[in-house]
């Protein structure tokens, strides 16, 4: 049996069969994996202890096929500890890529930025740089490039974005965000550092998000409107 020894985050577990999780990690060598657990006496109260979320991990996978079974984990690093808002934003970062990601496919650059993330949430740095940050890594390693080429090249002071086309002048107006051409520029060039610059990313980065989830409502969303 082939067996993977591997630098992973514990993204989501749940139940699963009779006495086993099902448990999803991030993993630095081969991107998103499921795998298997039991529970009961072969379960020690300190692997459970360990598999938590947002805790560095070494983890030992067995088996053949896409479904592994967890062998071995062990704590590769101390936990980061989240606490508010913090906290509820590395759910978040977890459930975009357990819904986005497809298995066994490497994301080399997502996994340092996803434990770069936990670390600045960790140091309380400012929520919205370090989502936005993670979320355009997410989109680039998902093959999604934003070409911010026409908010320099068109004379128009508002845009419309459309996944499929990209950014089109807002000539007629249209249901939906309307984005500012000068934000777009600031965005482009990496200067977040006003509040309405950011607010635009925001907005622009969760109707992108919105669209790859097929509309579905993310549920890490609503911890934030539940814990203002």
């Amino acid at each position: 049996m082939e067996e993977l020894e591997q630098s992973a985050f514990l993204l989501h577990s749940r139940p699963y069969r009779e006495n086993q999780i099902l448990l999803e990690f991030i993993t630095a060598q081969q991107g998103k994996i499921s795998a298997i657990s039991y529970l009961g006496k072969s379960l020690k109260s300190n692997k459970k202890a360990l598999l938590q979320p947002f805790t560095p991990l070494k983890i030992v996978l067995k088996g053949q096929g896409n479904l592994k079974y967890l062998k071995r984990v062990e704590p590769e690093k101390k936990s980061y500890q989240l606490i508010g808002n913090y906290l509820y934003s590395g759910f978040y970062l977890n459930e975009l890529q357990v819904r986005l990601l497809g298995e066994h496919i490497p994301y080399d650059e997502l996994f340092c930025q996803y434990q770069h993330s936990l670390e600045n949430l960790s140091q309380q740095v400012p929520i919205e740089i370090v989502l936005r940050r993670f979320e355009r890594i997410l989109l680039e390693e998902l093959g999604m490039t934003i070409d911010y080429s026409p908010v320099f090249t068109e004379n128009t002071p508002n845009f419309y974005y459309y996944p499929e086309q990209g950014f089109i002048p807002a000539v007629n107006k249209l249901a939906q965000p309307c984005y500012n051409s000068l934000h777009l520029q600031e965005i482009a060039q990496n200067n977040l550092s006003s509040k309405e610059v950011m607010q635009t990313y925001k907005v622009l980065m969760r109707q992108i998000i919105n669209h790859l989830l097929d509309g579905k409502p993310l549920n890490s969303r609503k911890l934030f409107i539940q814990h203002p």
